[in-house]
């Protein structure tokens, strides 16, 4: 991979070009990370390529070491690792909440304790997820509940 970077005074707005043969994983990657500064994430649905606005996702998660990403209505793949997500998304409102999931802080409807110091997460799609108590007391402050 080539890497050019060319500076221009007369330029207003920055323009990032990407030239290749085909689109892969590592390209799909790229654009991803770059969709971040845009508040934007780069996912694939069956055959389509979707730009998400981060704000809107729910909750991502990892099983079988693919990546999901969830919105209130539908669920894509993403080509990025859990954790870089996780450290993209953070100042995002964007919280762990366990091994394989974090969880948008923002889209939360309810809170049920669960035995073992675990929580019980309700979504606003309805969808529950269980912060393990691992990550419980710090999920708790992070939110302002007891």
């Amino acid at each position: 991979m080539k890497i050019i970077i060319q500076t221009n005074e007369t330029v207003k707005d920055t323009e990032i070009t990407i030239v290749c043969s085909t689109i892969t994983p590592e390209i799909e990657k790229i654009i991803s990370k770059l969709k971040v500064l845009e508040k934007q994430l780069v996912a694939v649905k069956g055959n389509e390529t979707f730009f998400l606005d981060i704000l809107e996702l729910l909750y991502i998660e990892t099983v079988d070491k693919k990546t999901f990403v969830y919105t209130v209505d539908n669920v894509y793949e993403t080509e990025m690792k859990l954790y870089e997500l996780e450290e993209q998304f953070e100042q995002f409102g964007f919280f762990r909440a366990g091994k394989s999931c974090i969880v948008n802080l923002k889209h939360i409807k309810s809170l049920k304790a669960e035995f073992d110091r675990r929580i019980k997460v309700t979504m606003e799609n309805g969808e529950q997820l269980i912060v393990s108590r691992q990550y419980a007391d710090e999920f708790k402050k992070r939110l302002g509940v007891k």
